[in-house]
């Protein structure tokens, strides 16, 4: 402040003040650079200074501020209008809109006032000479806002009607609006026509594509167009995130979030902004915000998690149940303000149909992480059918195990031990080893609970079932990595199968099966030569030989597929690649034929395999939609994420990007509800943001890397994955124009990079670090990381990286006279010293030619800027390199440069 001695460093500070992040500090800062104004004595620098305090507020929480600057911005204006220079002029009658529609936010301002308003701006943009268009625009907002539907009808077609000159708002901003209209009134095709060229980038302004892309959500939703909603969801939070002013867009995406199965997401943007739970400036965005809270908080206790901690005022600890019901409440009573001064009931009446919406779709995958702790989302339970005794589930365990023995049979079994438990039901001893049995499959003491079933079998006078139980115990040691006690305990059940094998029927040759089955794994998920592998090939004989006869029992004719799969991969260790495929394929479409498709997955996950190490890139994405399919329902998360992501990786092979990152989304969201976000879901995240950048779809690819770089750990993934991961995110920062973020990833990522034995991806780095911070207004840094680019190319003996590095020098707002001949100098001693060794081959020269010409030729440009009269000799030089490099367009373009 002490540097403000007239109006041009005023001007300079107001300048700074604006580039500062939306909030209180920079309505705080030009209050004082108002008073500093006033000790001017200068009447323009007063009236800046009140139009710069206006737009801060404007763009801030504290919108019920901007009246008395305009008011008295509006005084000087009728009192001497010849202190206002065109600029202020202009701008002082932009501003009746916002005034206009800040005055409809604030319950306090009586409807009457407002109406009146609205007539003195018509009054004063006839008398400036300026269309009625703007007028119009403002008159619907009014309407609309209270409910008169044949006024709003009728100042809308107006609005649209009317001519647009330089009072209108800008195509972004009146597009936004228009969309709304047709939003509001359900036309969502409508909506999305009128915001098309907004969503598209064709119109910008300081507030759009955010509020469009916010108010696009929830009518894509309803078309049926998840995918787009989404993307717009990850695009457009990134843009309001930081802007204070934005609430009413936040709002949006937080119901976005509610209404897509993304609770815990929606507290993560709750909680991300603690202020906008209490800011009472723009009391209108207050009740929207509460409003969206209450929606959010009533999902959460409409699913059980009413006790559970959540964000909310800081005054206090909240559990959702409490927060839902202050915000429902806080939200009424602000939208009470507002019927009571319009006169009608339309704000209460749309608050409360937005706190009770339906959810629009149960899951929508993001693909980014929620950083906080927040409730977890209970499994979705299937519809409620009438509720059975323990009897009957028992009776239905025991027929869905004897026809099925899956999955089903798994669930099942876990139902009737639960309600016998509650009932107090005695099980037979039977049914206590199926339960034992299955529950075994699925825990880490295995060997110990088939042990336990084995028992229970021979007490309930089945010793078939108990041997198969002994059988898949001593699997499931091998699983464990003990392999020769799993070929102990095998020898015994093995050694009796095959003395019963010729006394078998469709039922004891089961349990006979499942004994060969474990055996033939055993041997060869542990095997240790040839010999182990042959016998794990008898045993697979063995087992088809057993089930021939029963090819029609589903179980026996599942074994018999799964003996299929076990020649399979012998057949793989013996080197017969096409023999395994073959196998393989046979037994996938044998288990899908038995009706247990689930046990065809892992064949076909090893046809992908097989596939692609033949390159065949199809049958690898046949093999594994096909896993997909197989498995939906039976696969655990991680099975399901990891299936998602080979297929992910197999598209992005052949540049289907696209379906690429459908799958990679899906893998992210398996391993987040597997618990396993910081590792597969954080590589899966990983991967969806490339495939996303290679899509150009920028502003999802930047937001779902900054998630996976939140759990990217060089231990977990390597450092290859974290370099590359802020590579990627330095690249979609320069494309969405956030220089300064940019350098920042590539500097990041070149902190790794430094300790790598090659230096190439180091070199790199540090010279896209150098470019961003170069095109982010910071010279001085860039300066400093050119030269250490310059240094790294030259360890590398890269000469026309080094030579792009010392012209890039030259070209910095911060270099001096001196500075740019300095480096211009040492670019072409470089060239030349290089041209001048006997190691350059032809195709080094010409390209060291012509830098060498670029070279020259960008020195005579800086050279003439100051009118120097060396800029003629440099052209020469530039235009004989050229020439000597075969490129006759340059050389050309360089000898009329000189003829100028």
């Amino acid at each position: 402040m002490n540097g403000i001695t007239d109006l041009d460093a005023l001007r300079r500070a107001m300048a700074e003040n604006a580039a500062q992040p939306e909030g209180p500090a920079r309505g705080a800062r030009a209050e004082q650079l108002l008073t500093e104004a006033e000790k001017l004595a200068v009447p323009l620098a007063v009236i800046e200074a009140l139009g710069h305090q206006l737009q801060m507020y404007n763009y801030s929480s504290e919108k019920d501020k901007m009246f008395v600057p305009f008011a008295r911005l509006l005084r000087m204006w009728d009192e001497r209008p010849e202190d206002f220079d065109a600029y202020e002029t202009h701008s002082l009658h932009w501003v009746f809109k916002w005034m206009s529609g800040g005055m409809l936010h604030q319950p306090h301002i009586p409807l009457a006032s407002i109406e009146k308003w609205l007539g003195e701006m018509e009054h004063r943009y006839r008398v400036a000479g300026h269309s009625e268009r703007a007028v119009r625009m403002s008159e619907f907002y009014i309407a609309n806002h209270i409910g008169d539907e044949e006024r709003a009808t009728r100042a809308y077609e107006a609005w649209l009607a009317a001519d647009r000159d330089d009072m209108a708002d800008c195509h972004a901003c009146e597009l936004n609006g228009q969309g709304e209209r047709q939003a509001d009134l359900l036309r969502d095709e409508r909506a999305l026509e009128r915001w098309q060229p907004v969503l598209a980038g064709e119109f910008t302004c300081a507030h759009e594509p955010h509020a469009t892309l916010a108010a696009s959500l929830l009518p894509l939703l309803r078309l049926g167009r998840p995918e787009e909603a989404r993307a717009n969801h990850l695009r457009g939070y990134r843009l309001v995130r930081p802007m204070e002013s934005m609430r009413g867009a936040v709002a949006s995406h937080v119901e976005f979030c509610a209404l897509t199965g993304n609770e815990a997401r929606a507290l993560e943007l709750l909680a991300d902004r603690p202020a906008y739970f209490t800011d009472s400036g723009n009391p209108q965005g207050l009740m929207d915000f509460l409003a969206v809270t209450a929606l959010v908080m009533d999902r959460l206790v409409g699913l059980g998690l009413g006790e559970q901690r959540v964000p909310g005022p800081t005054d206090r600890a909240w559990t959702a149940a409490e927060l839902a019901a202050h915000a429902r409440g806080q939200a009424l009573s602000v939208a009470a303000r507002f019927d009571e001064r319009n006169g009608t009931a339309r704000i209460g009446t749309r608050i409360r149909e937005r706190m009770d919406q339906l959810p629009l779709l149960e899951r929508l995958p993001l693909g980014v992480r929620v950083l906080r702790s927040a409730p977890s989302r209970p499994v979705a339970e299937a519809p409620a059918e009438p509720a059975k005794d323990a009897a009957a589930l028992v009776a239905e365990a025991r027929r869905v195990s004897d026809d099925d023995g899956g999955p089903d049979a798994a669930r099942a079994w876990q139902a009737a031990a639960r309600a016998a438990d509650a009932e107090g039901l005695e099980l037979t001893a039977h049914d206590r080893a199926e339960i034992l049995d299955f529950r075994a499959m699925e825990s880490e003491d295995a060997h110990e609970l088939f042990a336990q079933a084995a028992v229970l079998y021979e007490s309930a006078g089945a010793p078939d079932s108990a041997r198969a139980a002994r059988a898949r115990g001593a699997y499931a040691l091998s699983r464990a990595g003990r392999t020769e006690e799993a070929l102990d305990a095998i020898k015994e059940p093995y050694a009796q199968v095959l003395s019963a094998v010729t006394r078998l029927d469709a039922v004891t040759a089961r349990p006979a099966a499942a004994v060969l089955a474990c055996r033939a794994h055993i041997l060869l998920q542990g095997h240790s030569g040839d010999a182990d592998v042959a016998a794990a090939e008898e045993c697979a004989h063995q087992l088809l030989a057993l089930t021939a006869p029963f090819t029609d029992t589903p179980r026996l004719a599942s074994q018999a597929a799964s003996a299929r799969s076990m020649l399979a991969d012998v057949a793989l260790h013996r080197g017969e690649t096409g023999t395994a495929a073959a196998l393989y394929e046979e037994s996938a479409d044998a288990q899908v034929a038995a009706g247990r498709p689930w046990l065809a997955v892992d064949s076909e996950v090893r046809l992908a395999q097989l596939a692609q190490e033949q390159d065949d890139t199809a049958g690898a994405e046949r093999a594994l939609r096909a896993a997909l399919e197989h498995g939906a329902g039976y696969l655990d998360p991680v099975g399901t994420a990891q299936l998602h992501l080979r297929l992910a990786e197999v598209l992005a092979a052949t540049e289907q990007f696209g379906p690429a990152s459908a799958h990679a989304l899906e893998a992210a969201h398996w391993a987040d509800e597997a618990g396993e976000s910081d590792g597969l879901g954080a590589w899966a995240r990983f991967q969806l943001g490339g495939h996303l950048l290679r899509e150009e779809r920028v502003a999802e690819a930047a937001e779902v890397l900054e998630s996976a770089l939140l759990d990217l750990t060089a231990e977990s993934h390597g450092d290859g994955t974290v370099v590359q991961a802020r590579w990627w995110l330095g690249d979609c920062a320069r494309a969405l124009g956030e220089h300064l973020q940019s350098a920042e990833a590539w500097l990041q990522a070149a902190e790794i990079a430094q300790h790598w034995p090659e230096q190439h991806d180091h070199a790199t780095l540090a010279n896209l670090a150098a470019d961003a911070l170069d095109r982010a207004g910071r010279p001085e840094d860039a300066d400093r990381a050119y030269v250490r680019a310059t240094e790294l190319w030259r360890s590398l003996g890269h000469v026309p990286a080094v030579v792009r590095c010392l012209r890039a020098r030259a070209w910095l707002d911060s270099a001096s006279a001196d500075d740019e001949r300095e480096t211009m100098t040492a670019a072409i001693r470089t060239c030349e010293e290089a041209l001048a060794s006997d190691s350059a081959d032809d195709a080094a020269r010409g390209a060291l030619l012509r830098e060498l010409g670029h070279t020259h030729r960008q020195f005579a440009e800086l050279l003439d800027r100051r009118d120097d009269e060396e800029t003629a000799a440099q052209l020469e030089r530039a235009a004989a390199a050229f020439d000597e490099a075969g490129d006759t367009e340059r050389r050309d373009e360089a000898r009329a440069a000189l003829a100028e």
